[in-house]
């Protein structure tokens, strides 16, 4: 592994990530608004690929599958022969594996390097893995998604907004407070073993999609309007919290240009053309 992107990313999956305590993962206790007010919006954001994945088909390819860490990510593949799973972390694939048993494959390594038969799979997805890829090299990633996927089914990616000036100046104040404390943890020796490690992030702008026209149908919709630390910051955990979740689903279905454009989690969905991309 030659690749700074991957070694960062390997390291945090690798030594912190996957680490359970009652039953969490470290990384989704970082990485998830796990609060009772949420459980039914994030549940339905998940499901949301469900719209665009096939009825049936023989295999799905799971771009960093890591340990198919929530309950609705087994649907995607429940109506698939196999489910492909990729991923840097073998903890994660060893999880993954008492998940899903024969039902899986599992490949240990980088997407990029792995030998795949193109035209191989009826649906591929990649939920919140191509912007930690390197930043040069994202878009070989998506076209070897691609690539490996059969003429006219579909390549889901969950993906990120860099530019969203309203939620950052929304959470400035909050932002700051939270850089003020991880220093403050620092400084005090409170800080616990790999909380600092972070992850290499480098979304491209949404009009950046645009250029997989050539090989595909590019459809991007909302898949979440705010982070999992804007939602802490921002939506109380109380009814109120959960009235609110359930009026962000609305406007999401009501105007999705606007989500897409303006907030933080679109999910794009390439349709492949039946002309030959290149891997």
């Amino acid at each position: 592994m030659d690749d700074d992107a991957e070694k960062i990313v390997s390291k945090y999956y690798n030594t912190f990530g996957w680490e359970v305590k009652d039953g969490i993962t470290e990384d989704a206790l970082k990485q998830e608004d796990l609060r009772d007010c949420a459980k039914d919006y994030v549940s339905k954001c998940r499901l949301k690929l469900l719209k665009y994945i096939p009825d049936s088909g023989g295999s799905i390819l799971d771009m960093a599958s890591g340990p198919i860490q929530y309950k609705e990510y087994l649907e995607y593949s429940k109506n698939f022969n196999k489910r492909y799973c990729v991923d840097l972390s073998k903890l994660a694939l060893d999880i993954a594996k008492e998940k899903i048993n024969n039902h899986g494959v599992f490949l240990h390594g980088s997407f990029l390097d792995i030998p795949i038969e193109e035209n191989f799979f009826d649906c591929s997805v990649s939920l919140h893995t191509i912007y930690h890829i390197n930043k040069d090299k994202q878009e070989d990633a998506v076209r070897k998604l691609i690539y490996v996927t059969k003429p006219g089914k579909p390549i889901i990616i969950v993906y990120s907004n860099p530019s969203t000036p309203i939620i950052t100046f929304i959470t400035f104040p909050f932002r700051l407070l939270r850089r003020i404390k991880i220093i403050l943890k620092k400084l005090f020796g409170k800080m616990k073993p790999g909380e600092d490690i972070g992850l290499y992030f480098e979304p491209h702008p949404i009009k950046w999609w645009k250029r997989f026209n050539d090989v595909s149908n590019v459809k991007i919709i909302p898949w979440r309007t705010l982070g999992s630390a804007e939602q802490k910051w921002l939506i109380p955990n109380n009814k109120i919290g959960k009235k609110i979740f359930e009026i962000l689903l609305i406007l999401e279905e009501k105007f999705p240009s606007f989500f897409v454009n303006h907030f933080k989690y679109p999910m794009i969905i390439l349709t492949k053309n039946s002309t030959k991309p290149k891997p």
